[in-house]
């Protein structure tokens, strides 16, 4: 008989527990697998093997977001990977070919990487769900449940799992620090910027403090130097195919902001503070109503984040250029990270972090306490009574309890 299969995740919580990216919180997912009769409520289904896994799949499609270079260029280019390893729920005993099953519920749960691993892909944190506009590249995971019956063919029942990554954040520590950076021009004008913060969100202000100073060693000539202007601007740029043997970068600039100055260089430099609001994407449509999301991918109010596939790589630089006469054009790109959420939903995971580390303590990957599977075969005395059926007179009604 033909199976009906479900994953259900932990009561009134999701399947995913803990925070991927944050080895502390031991990030998992946790369900069971519940096999029913599809047809005809107590016809028994027959069940030989059934297992579980994780599968994360990428595409990558660069030319899919221009209508006349996307059907000139190569096809778009998919993988498929086993997180972790697939996992064995049911078995049946050996030398028979097939359990008769009324009913069956299969706990299980799945460790999610959180190990930095270097080159052992098996340990990376896996990237998290993304889909860029057009689908030029997206990453998404889904819960593959493989189900043999007897003779016939292997059935594969797929359920979306969306994963977000947690180690962007911008409230930890190690983006609240400074960063600086420096280029000279000519050996006439030294250009500096510091962040006091290196990870952002959508709506998150970004401020750069900059410092232009001329060279003390060549003052007469750096005096006649003229400011003209200074440009902040953020870009991301995306290099499909990074691991292959013919990676292509895309850069876009997100933000500009320009501030026009028009001085000569002072003796003791120029000092200015800018800044720019890091953009976000608008969820809504031109009737103010926030489309239902796609189950395989987290809603998110920015178009895309710091983030690195197999076959992609999303990459954020704050640019800071300043324009000059009687010297050349100065520019720095400083690397910064950008978080899926603004700094205010950065604040609100915190608690809920630490808790997950504190819960997670309890957990041991090695051996993690499931739940006893619980399966009723079809012979079993009374075992129509747990599909809520009962056999009354000979005929098959309702059970009431």
């Amino acid at each position: 008989m033909a199976a009906f299969v479900r994953v259900s995740g932990p009561p009134n919580s999701n399947f995913l527990v803990g925070y991927p990216g944050i080895s502390a919180t031991l990030p998992r997912i946790e369900g069971k697998v519940e096999i029913r009769p599809l047809i005809g409520v107590s016809a028994p289904v027959l069940v030989s093997l059934v297992t579980i896994a994780l599968v994360r799949r990428e595409t990558i499609h660069p030319s899919a977001d221009s209508v006349t270079k996307k059907h000139l260029a190569a096809p778009r280019k998919e993988i498929a990977d086993v997180v972790g390893k697939e996992m064995l729920l049911f078995r049946c005993p050996a030398g028979k070919e097939y359990e008769s099953v009324l009913c069956m519920d299969l706990p299980f749960v799945i460790f999610i990487p959180y190990g930095r691993g270097g080159e052992e892909v098996a340990r990376r944190v896996p990237p998290a769900s993304l889909q860029l506009p057009s689908r030029t590249a997206e990453t998404f995971y889904e819960l593959v449940v493989t189900v043999q019956q007897g003779h016939q063919e292997q059935k594969k029942y797929p359920f979306p799992v969306p994963i977000c990554r947690y180690d962007t954040l911008s409230t930890f520590g190690m983006y609240n620090r400074p960063e600086s950076a420096e280029r000279v021009t000519d050996h006439l004008v030294t250009l500096g910027i510091s962040l006091p913060r290196w990870s952002y969100g959508p709506l998150d202000p970004v401020s750069v403090y900059i410092k232009l100073s001329p060279n003390p060693d060549w003052l007469s000539r750096a005096r006649k130097v003229t400011i003209q202007k200074i440009t902040v601007g953020i870009e991301e740029e995306i290099t499909y195919n990074h691991e292959g043997d013919e990676p292509s970068k895309k850069v876009k600039v997100l933000a500009k902001s320009t501030q026009a100055i028009g001085v000569k260089m002072p003796e003791a430099g120029y000092f200015t503070n800018l800044g720019l609001v890091f953009p976000a994407k608008d969820l809504r449509d031109s009737e103010g109503i926030v489309p239902r999301g796609k189950k395989e991918f987290p809603t998110f109010a920015v178009g895309g984040f710091t983030t690195t596939g197999t076959l992609y790589k999303i990459e954020y630089f704050l640019t800071v250029k300043a324009q000059m006469s009687s010297a050349k054009d100065i520019l720095v790109r400083q690397p910064i990270v950008v978080c899926p959420f603004d700094h205010a939903g950065c604040k609100e995971e915190m608690e809920a972090i630490e808790q997950a580390a504190k819960d997670a303590a309890h957990v041991s990957p090695d051996n993690p306490m499931v739940p006893a599977s619980y399966i009723i075969k079809a012979n079993e005395p009374g075992g129509l009574g747990a599909l809520g059926m009962a056999i009354v007179g000979g005929v098959r009604k309702p059970l009431i309890d």
